[in-house]
């Protein structure tokens, strides 16, 4: 094979009788990246009452109605969701990236009041102990399961969701009017996610 990391050579693949040409492959190291990597703002109160915010990336749906995001225990976040038992996942967007990005800059545990720099403002959710982002235009509340501080893993049952009516069609989230984020863990960007390229569950239909 010889060649730092090439997997295979450039090939020609011919599929009823047309040349597809195939390009090389690369290995790189193993590395936390994935497309798209979802950009959370994790909001709680602190012990004192004021709202805390961060931006965390790795996480996603555990299954119908949970979501599961990896939070480091030596955050002022993790203690705020373990003490207070509750949590909000906002859905960071296009309109709202600077403070978005701030919230993961500076730690809870140096700031004491996150919200007061970042111009963000909260409203408490009505279904749990904690604050609504009130900029970011949709917002998970979410109920602690369970945080192990080894895996530093969050658990959290998904009780509601608020949604601005601007960014509804019909009465449903539309993401091209949403606009949300997603991070680029290589290059370290933000990239707002495009349009509808196709309709799940339907478009591969023509293939059976």
């Amino acid at each position: 094979m010889g060649g730092a990391g090439v997997l295979t050579a450039a090939v020609a693949t011919v599929i009823s009788g047309d040349t597809i040409p195939v390009d090389m492959k690369v290995s790189l190291k193993p590395a936390s990246t994935v497309y798209p990597e979802p950009v959370f703002i994790i909001g709680t109160y602190n012990a004192d009452g004021t709202p805390n915010a961060m931006n965390a990336a790795w996480g996603g749906i555990a299954n119908e109605k949970r979501i599961m995001v990896c939070i480091d225990k030596g955050h002022r976040t993790a203690a705020n969701l373990v003490e207070r038992g509750a949590f909000t996942v906002g859905i960071a967007d296009a309109d709202n990236v600077v403070a978005c990005d701030y919230v993961g800059i500076v730690s809870g545990n140096d700031v004491p009041d996150k919200f007061a720099r970042s111009g963000l403002h909260q409203t408490p959710s009505d279904l749990v102990d904690a604050p609504v982002i009130d900029e970011l235009r949709m917002t998970l509340e979410c109920r602690v399961v369970s945080y192990d501080t080894e895996s530093e893993m969050l658990i959290g049952d998904i009780v509601g969701i608020k949604a601005d009516e601007s960014v509804l069609t019909d009465g449903k989230v539309d993401p091209c009017k949403l606009r949300p984020i997603t991070y680029d863990p290589v290059n370290r960007n933000y990239h707002v996610i495009g349009g509808k390229v196709g309709k799940a569950f339907s478009d591969g239909k023509e293939l059976l």
